[in-house]
């Protein structure tokens, strides 16, 4: 299994508006989650396109009172994870005060994937396990996935989401019924929908540059490297002299979530419409694919980009070696003048920032067609599941926890953060952001909530059951900050209202649906095999060739070089048993692929 897995621990502001600024909470996957994710990765499938409207009568959850006795330790292995220990800080005090319990994340993408294969020969992955569908699948065949079939109807947070759990669940091979596992990131609008103001990748820049070049039109990839090498010419340290880049790229996340090469080029080419599934891109129809390594495909054109960019001198030059978090460091610095991620914004768009109009916002580029997955209504591809080695005491405890964090308060937690320091509730019961700045600046906590500081306590399990676009039944309103009536007027800055005025839309996805600049990818629910012994190593190989020609071919100094390379990669991939990798990819997406294409 590939741990180091795309969505983020800020996924949580993938839904932001493009003039958001980031959230001061643990809400709205990335990620990948997920995928996005996602989020980032939001493959997961259906076969039925039911619509549900969404329920928006208050509910009463009140939290359990922790149970008496000693603390329970509760192992969460956590396939979404940024981090690996106890959960720390103020939403370790929320857990232990209703729970009585504590959560030691184990995280592949911190400890390897090698504890993936450790952990699943002894027998006991976790007490609790998020993994991505297929990996789920697996361990649900080998035993290590407790049946919660007869338990799950008396949680009746868990169960309003009935529907899209037995979708899941019946798409596992030789299931005859039961439940295993609940998806994440589920949501109460429609297998088709699309709610969000901004889609997961698109060319975000810095607005105050854009407009002091005069908001040139920017036609194709060409005029955007034109653009941001004006950009830097102009600008070319930050406030505290450090050096400013188009981009600041990172190694750590390559090759996961269903996608073979660099992660950062696999999000561009979403740009053109087309979507990469493991080693074959399904092109911008929605219907056919074409081998990872076609010149002709989208791998190829955005590569190609990013090395017009190094060309340039706008490319970071530690983007093959900095981890992460170290790339994220230079966003929160003003070290970086394109996001292509929405959560990015998160690292920089404060409130101050909107006002002042220099906050990072999505500006077209002609030629582009943005593919976007629909809402997440069947899940973002995760699932969540309880371990089949837990006693009768623990396996409560996980459930009723599992049931809270399903629920509103649990939500509000994780998607809005800590009331009176996050948001303030007003007269209407409606929710008005405050310190929204609290996750970029890792700003000191309540002493309530255990003081220290909010960043170093925030959710680490990274992934939720519900998604912050779901409506909030005690509000009326997502429990996305981003589309609170309070929120969308204290951003209506002026900032704002430039960009409406150039490009004659509210929002960046109001944009690209008046302008047919949307591809949108029905969510649908449909369970795929796993690789066979032989495939599994033919995958391995690849990733790696993949993964170090890419690198190369973004530092290199001229076309023939690049091309040089290319086919020099293309060659060695084929030597390693890649069209067979490519042709069980094929048949591997076809059930997704044709059960989105019943929904359009």
């Amino acid at each position: 299994m590939k741990g180091k897995k795309l969505i983020s621990l800020f996924a949580a502001t993938a839904m932001v508006i493009a003039s958001l600024a980031g959230c001061g909470e643990g809400g709205a996957a990335q990620p990948a989650g997920g995928d996005a994710t996602q989020p980032a990765a939001t493959d997961q499938t259906q076969t039925t396109s039911t619509d549900t409207t969404a329920d928006t009568t208050a509910t009463t959850d009140a939290a359990p009172a922790a149970a008496d006795g000693e603390m329970m330790t509760i192992e969460v292995y956590d396939a979404a994870a940024n981090y690996q220990g106890l959960q720390t800080g103020w939403f370790d005090k929320v857990v232990k005060d209703r729970f009585n319990i504590e959560l030691n994340i184990i995280a592949p993408q911190v400890a390897g994937d090698a504890i993936y294969q450790t952990r699943t020969q002894s027998g006991n992955l976790g007490d609790i396990v998020l993994l991505d569908s297929v990996d789920f699948a697996d361990c649900v065949k080998t035993g290590l996935v407790k049946d919660i079939t007869a338990d799950l109807p008396n949680y009746p947070n868990l169960a309003q989401y009935m529907d899209q759990i037995n979708v899941y669940n019946s798409g596992l091979e030789g299931n005859s019924g039961q439940i295993y596992g609940i998806p994440t990131q589920m949501m109460n609008t429609s297998p088709t929908s699309y709610s969000q103001d901004v889609i997961y990748s698109s060319p975000l820049l810095r607005w105050d540059y854009y407009q002091e070049l005069g908001c040139p039109e920017i036609k194709d990839l060409n005029d955007l490297v034109d653009v941001l090498g004006k950009m830097q010419a102009a600008h070319p340290t930050n406030d505290a002299g450090d050096p400013c880049y188009a981009v600041s790229l990172w190694p750590d996340w390559d090759g996961n979530d269903n996608m073979l090469g660099i992660a950062n080029v696999v999000q561009l080419t979403t740009w053109y419409g087309e979507k990469i599934k493991d080693s074959a891109i399904l092109k911008a129809d929605g219907k056919t694919f074409t081998p990872l390594t076609d010149k002709n495909a989208t791998y190829y054109k955005m590569l190609k980009f990013l090395n017009s960019l190094y060309r340039a001198g706008l490319v970071d030059p530690d983007s093959g070696t900095q981890d992460w978090n170290a790339a994220c460091a230079k966003m929160s610095a003003g070290q970086v003048n394109m996001f292509w991620y929405s959560w990015q914004v998160g690292f920089w768009n404060s409130q101050e920032r909107l006002d002042n109009g220099t906050a990072m916002i999505f500006v077209p580029v002609g030629d582009q067609n943005y593919y976007a997955d629909a809402d997440a209504f069947y899940g973002s591809g995760r699932v969540f599941g309880v371990g089949s080695q837990v006693d009768d005491a623990k396996y409560k405890k996980i459930m009723e926890f599992l049931d809270w964090y399903a629920s509103p308060e649990g939500c509000q937690f994780e998607h809005c953060g800590i009331e009176g320091f996050n948001y303030e509730v007003g007269a209407d019961g409606k929710f008005t952001a405050i310190n929204d700045n609290a996750l970029m600046d890792n700003l000191p906590v309540p002493e309530e909530y255990g003081g220290a500081g909010y960043s170093d306590g925030n959710n680490q399990i990274n992934e939720w059951i519900v998604s912050a676009n779901s409506v909030n039944p005690n509000t009326g309103e997502t429990y996305a900050k981003d589309y609170w009536a309070s929120w969308k007027a204290s951003t209506l800055t002026q900032m704002k209202k430039d960009w409406a005025e150039r490009f004659g839309a509210a929002e960046p996805a109001e944009w690209m649906k008046k302008n047919n600049k949307l591809v949108i990818s029905p969510n649908v629910a449909v369970t795929l095999v796993s690789d066979t012994a032989d495939i599994s190593v033919v995958r391995n190989q690849c990733e790696e060739s993949l993964e170090q020609y890419s690198w190369q071919m973004i530092f290199v100094d001229d076309d023939a070089a690049f091309d040089a390379l290319w086919d020099e990669m293309t060659q060695t991939l084929d030597g390693m048993g890649f069209q067979d990798l490519y042709k069980f990819d094929c048949e591997k997406w076809q059930p997704q692929i044709d059960a989105k294409n019943a929904l359009q």
